[in-house]
């Protein structure tokens, strides 16, 4: 995919949805939603991948499966370390339950032989990743508290360098898994798309620290991170100061704010979040997606290399999920409630 600008969904939850009943649509006729997306302009698919999740999905036997029918699509794949049996993004990076207890040298053996162990059997499969992050959305830290960083009372020299060390840990954890001819990029994603003061911190710390790594992923938002106008501005520096290859990698936007046919609690609610000249309408939300994608292509030295949109898929085509809450995404996803494709997935075609 060398040179090629990637057009990404994290579709973490079709696993899940297709096991449990859930079907999709493309103009009332049923269709496997791989080749649907892939029809529809997509090239890469992110999976999140956490150690020993309650549920059962997302861990790394269900991965090798899903996996390979994202390969058998031709599809490009991204693998997103959690470290964790449960979401973990700025507000939580809670240890997996059999790390519990270990002590800070033991978090980092933890971290390589772990990656090493996914990457390895992903391998022996003949699914090796594309793209790997160590961490999610890791802004404040991995594996709290050793692994925290930015808070109150964490954001010291040597909480930095325990995240740089669990960092690294990933990082050597895969390459112990592959081979030179085994083509793999590696990312580290934080969140703060528009926050550009926050992201400089952020890589500013991971250069003093010599953690290495090929791409900066970014997470935005527009109810959490800012404006286009701040995502755009950060992009600009982030892509002058480090000279790195960058990807918005979960991106989203609603096509709705009506809850009426599900009553669900969605995240993204009110008319107070939604853009400037970006209503909660299909037509709202294509126009929002071919701006962003605009906007990361225009980053400086080409350096925008991807966006990815986040669980675009997640239908509210059941009531209880694995992760223990309701469907608060449904009005984010680009299927509407029943499953049917949106025209704003088509504005993936029309990008080169």
């Amino acid at each position: 995919m060398s040179g090629t600008f990637l057009k990404g969904v994290d579709i973490s939850f079709v696993d899940e949805i297709e096991a449990e009943g859930g079907k999709f649509f493309d103009a009332g006729r049923g269709v496997d939603v791989l080749a649907l997306l892939k029809e529809s302009g997509i090239n890469s698919i992110r999976l999140r991948l956490w150690n020993n999740p309650e549920g059962g999905y997302c861990n790394l036997e269900r991965t090798i499966q899903f996996a390979k029918r994202i390969k058998e699509h031709g599809f490009h794949f991204l693998l997103d370390f959690h470290y964790s049996d449960y979401w973990a993004d700025p507000g939580k990076q809670t240890k997996p339950k059999e790390w519990e207890n270990y002590t800070f040298a033991q978090l980092v053996e933890a971290v390589r032989d772990f990656t090493r162990h996914t990457i390895h059997s992903l391998k022996l499969e003949d699914v090796l990743p594309d793209m790997v992050q160590i961490g999610n959305e890791i802004i404040n830290g991995m594996l709290w508290d050793e692994g925290r960083v930015m808070d109150d009372g964490f954001d010291t020299d040597e909480q930095w360098e325990n995240l740089a060390q669990l960092i690294k840990a990933g990082m050597t954890g895969l390459q112990d898994a592959i081979t030179k001819e085994d083509k793999v990029t590696t990312m580290i994603h934080i969140d703060r798309g528009g926050d550009n003061e926050k992201s400089r911190k952020f890589f500013d710390r991971m250069s003093l620290l010599k953690v290495e790594y090929d791409i900066i992923g970014l997470s935005y938002y527009p109810w959490w991170h800012g404006s286009l106008q701040d995502l755009e501005h950060n992009l600009h520096d982030l892509a002058d100061r480090y000279k790195k290859d960058i990807i918005v990698v979960e991106v989203a936007y609603p096509w709705t704010l009506s809850s009426d046919d599900v009553n669900l609690p969605f995240i993204f609610n009110s008319k107070e979040q939604l853009l400037e000249g970006y209503p909660a309408t299909v037509e709202g939300q294509a126009k929002y997606l071919k701006d962003l994608i605009t906007i990361i292509q225009q980053t400086p030295n080409q350096h925008g290399v991807g966006v990815y949109y986040w669980e675009p898929c997640w239908i509210p085509s059941k009531k209880q999920w694995s992760v223990g809450h309701d469907n608060n995404w449904a009005n984010l996803t680009l299927f509407d409630f029943r499953g049917n494709k949106l025209e704003s997935l088509n504005i993936f075609k029309e990008i080169h």
